[in-house]
Parts: C-alpha cells; structure tokens; sequence
C-alpha cells in the first residue's frame, strides 16, 4: 500500500478528538504521515486555514487524504466505516 498524507482538521471537541484517535489507530502500522491542524490554536503561519478553504472544510472534524477532502466528511460529520475503507484502501 502507498504512503498517505492523512491530514486532520479539529478544532479540539471530543469528536474531534476521536476521529485524532482513529485515524492514528487506522495508521499505526503503516507508513502513512497523519498530520493533525488544530483550527482554534491556529497555526504559526495561516496554513492550517488556507488548506482547510483549499480542501473545502465545511465542518470540523475533517479528513483530507493526499490533498482531497475524505468521502466520510463530505457530508457534515466523519463517518468512520469509510474513513477506515479510504485510509486503508478497503
């Protein structure tokens, strides 16, 4: 399986804490670098909030995956099952 840049949008609530957890247990055996933007501690630079208007973050959390907004965010909350079928290529 190729390597992913997994790359989490939270705002630090506790579904945003965890979808954190699940993704870093969907990952921990695999190469993939998971990156977590937390959007109220904002970021040293405007990144975090610059890739959150480029991937089309509408709600927190969120999952993008090599540069695209998930499937199992699209629709107002993370649906785990496809989160889990994305990062694992099920």
């Amino acid at each position: 399986m190729a390597e992913k840049l997994v790359e989490v949008f939270t705002s630090g609530c506790p579904i945003c804490e965890r979808t954190v957890k699940q993704v870093k247990d969907l990952t921990q055996y695999s190469e993939h670098e998971v990156v977590v933007y937390d959007l109220n501690k904002k970021c040293d630079t405007n990144e975090c909030e610059d890739k959150a208007k480029e991937y089309g973050v509408q709600s927190i959390p969120a999952v993008a995956i090599d540069g695209k907004l998930a499937d199992c965010c699209s629709n107002n909350g993370v649906n785990f099952d496809t989160l889990e079928a994305e990062i694992l290529g099920k």
